[in-house]
């Protein structure tokens, strides 16, 4: 692929603004579409990195790079088969999680405090996060609605939660000082300039 300067120029524009604070994580979402639709979301605001957590006989779906616009190659994706071993991981990196369930002790999406380091938790339509992720998670949050559904598909709810990240992160001024710096940023940099 030819690299051309405007080109290169974006990647290290892109780059500059990677959050590598904020993720997502998807408990055994099947649906190919949904996945691919939420990677979207997070490269549009800037998410470096994807955790994704199959378990109980659940596969991780076979993705096309049309149904993402190609977002899955600008979005590193972290596979676990086990909640705990995932929330440990994203503990040991400073990470606060939380699931989205309708919970009596569910507390708002906007009374999150998501400039700070955050991973939210979604899970599958039909069954939705797991009891035990719930139990490890630092809290439970959902997204105000005043329909007779009570919840919305779950790609719309993980964009409707990165979009109010993406405005908290906007006013703390989280995009303007650059998180991947130094030798991370040139070994990312070289590996995007070959997509």
């Amino acid at each position: 692929m030819e690299r051309t300067e405007e080109r290169t120029e974006k990647i290290r524009r892109v780059l500059s603004k990677r959050q590598l604070d904020l993720t997502v994580v998807l408990e055994n979402v099947h649906d190919p579409h949904k996945v691919s639709a939420v990677i979207r979301s997070c490269d549009a605001v800037g998410i470096y990195e994807v955790f994704l957590i199959y378990h109980s006989g659940q596969k991780f779906p076979d993705l096309s790079k049309k149904s993402s616009a190609s977002a899955i190659k600008w979005v590193k994706l972290n596979f676990f088969d086990n909640v705990g071993e995932c929330f440990l991981a994203l503990r040991q990196r400073g990470f606060k999680i939380f699931t989205t369930s309708l919970k009596a002790d569910s507390i708002s999406l906007y009374e999150l405090n998501l400039a700070e380091p955050v991973a939210l938790v979604f899970g599958n339509e039909h069954s939705g996060v797991s009891e035990e992720a719930i139990s490890l998670a630092d809290g439970n949050f959902l997204i105000p609605q005043v329909g007779m559904v009570e919840s919305l598909n779950i790609s719309v709810a993980c964009a409707v939660s990165l979009y109010e990240a993406f405005r908290q992160r906007l006013v703390a001024g989280k995009y303007d000082i650059p998180q991947l710096v130094g030798d991370k940023f040139k070994e990312i940099f070289e590996i995007w300039l070959r997509k």
